[in-house]
């Protein structure tokens, strides 16, 4: 009764009515999923399925596909996402149908300056952007920046020897961190960092801040909420990434190429010299943003996702004490006494090929792949309407024992043949998918830190301490 003293009956009724109106808007999608006949986990106003992600993505995603199977939906806010883990359907989406009908991935817009990274561009400007990036990692390429690569691979076996003989404990993180951004840094920019020497170096520390993100974040959930607020708050110049961060990198890259136009120096073979050159093709060419936004991205993944692999690679072969050993006689058999590493014989290297592959099996380096239907099509019998983001969750995939016989054990030497056809259409790692051709090929010359690693007995990787997953 006292409520009803201060409002009018109109007024009851407008607020009625708004209320209504808010609750209607925050679940309209949430009935998408039923009509196409696809289970999922029940929807909560406005966070949808988000609120299971205080756990993890992993976890979330192993237990939906548990649950309900192969296929399933989820909403991140309103935003509906068919997650697909039938392989069939993957091949069609990620490889068959990349270039036409799946080429763009979400944009949540707040991307401040890397609005046009390769990762983050769509349809015709990705396409061409994507053209001229590929050749960085043709054969030949590699083995002219292999030197590089041996070179702070040498760095990084001092630094952890000095460790070693303190009789310390390694984060290796720490190490394999700094050597990444080094090696990244050196091929992609001819640029000497040597942050493993120098650890607070302003790369390495402004790098770390960029992998900082919080699913919670007021500005995402913003955006996921009501996703119309997407362009004003972009208008506005508000970005997911911090400003400084940006800045610097954009400062120091246009710094670099500056230096990389004036110079007189005509045979450099990297990343950087690749983008400038197609500046000089009308057709393929990228400006002067592109080009940094490009290296931007580039020294970003490049500094995560090999850093990540390799200390995943360490803790797999720290708890697999008998596939070290084995790993161990192929390096001696192919490099004996202590020979240089060669990049032709260390392609020939099956068993290190199979080992890279199990850990980025057990261990992805994406846990998830986004693409977003640009027109309503028909796959394997389910519609998937125009607009419809289709996820896959790799980390479910590569665990599901349909495909993988004992698929938590790390178990190389049983994946060198791989007969399931199913199996071998989506382990990702093995180069088959468009997004992951720029970033795989570095990773096998860049486990040549094994060879030395495997010949200094101080090195050898034997006990694993709890705190931190350290190795």
């Amino acid at each position: 009764m006292g409520f009803s003293l201060f409002f009018s009956a109109e007024t009851w009724t407008l607020l009625v009515a708004l209320i209504t109106l808010i609750f209607v808007y925050s679940c309209w999608p949430y009935g998408i999923f039923k009509k196409m006949g696809v289970p999922g986990p029940q929807p909560v106003p406005f966070f949808g399925t988000m609120l299971a992600y205080r756990k993890g993505f992993i976890g979330f995603d192993q237990d939906c596909f548990n649950k309900y199977g192969k296929i399933w939906g989820i909403f991140d806010g309103r935003q509906p996402v068919l997650c697909v883990t039938d392989p069939s359907m993957i091949k069609a989406i990620l490889i068959k149908e990349c270039y036409s009908l799946f080429t763009n991935r979400r944009n949540f817009r707040l991307n401040g300056q890397l609005y046009d990274a390769v990762s983050i561009a769509e349809d015709d400007q990705w396409k061409r952007i994507r053209s001229v990036l590929s050749p960085s990692f043709t054969s030949g390429r590699l083995k002219e920046m292999f030197d590089i690569m041996k070179h702070h691979s040498a760095n990084l076996t001092s630094s952890m020897k000095k460790k070693a003989d303190k009789d310390e404990p390694l984060e290796l993180k720490e190490f394999f961190g700094p050597y990444s951004m080094d090696v990244v840094a050196s091929t992609a920019f001819s640029v000497d960092i040597d942050s493993l020497n120098n650890p607070s170096d302003p790369f390495v520390t402004n790098i770390k801040k960029m992998l900082k993100f919080d699913l919670f974040n007021p500005l995402f959930l913003i955006v996921a909420f009501f996703p119309f607020m997407g362009p004003v708050l972009e208008k506005m110049e508000f970005s997911f990434f911090p400003s400084s961060v940006t800045d610097f990198f954009y400062a120091a890259l246009q710094k670099i190429k500056s230096n990389r136009v004036h110079s007189k120096e005509k045979n450099r073979v990297d990343f950087l010299q690749l983008m400038i050159d197609s500046q000089k093709n009308n057709d393929l060419s990228l400006n002067d943003h592109e080009i940094l936004s490009q290296a931007m991205i580039f020294l970003f993944a490049g500094y995560e996702t090999t850093s990540s692999s390799l200390t995943f690679l360490a803790y797999n072969l720290a708890t697999n004490p008998h596939v070290m050993k084995k790993l161990q006689e192929e390096v001696d058999s192919t490099f004996p006494n202590k020979a240089p590493v060669e990049y032709q014989a260390l392609m020939q290297m099956d068993y290190l090929d199979s080992v890279i592959n199990e850990s980025l099996r057990l261990y992805p380096i994406a846990a998830r792949l986004e693409r977003v239907a640009k027109a309503t099509v028909e796959i394997n019998g389910l519609v998937i309407p125009k607009g419809m983001v289709i996820l896959v969750p790799t980390w479910p995939m590569h665990r599901d024992p349909n495909l993988w016989p004992e698929p938590e054990e790390f178990k190389p030497e049983s994946r060198v043949v791989c007969t399931s056809v199913s199996a071998s259409s989506i382990l990702f790692p093995l180069k088959l998918l468009p997004i992951f051709i720029l970033n795989y090929p570095f990773v096998k010359p860049v486990s040549s830190t094994i060879k030395p690693t495997c010949n200094l007995p101080g090195l050898q990787i034997s006990k694993i301490w709890p705190r931190n997953r350290s190795i």
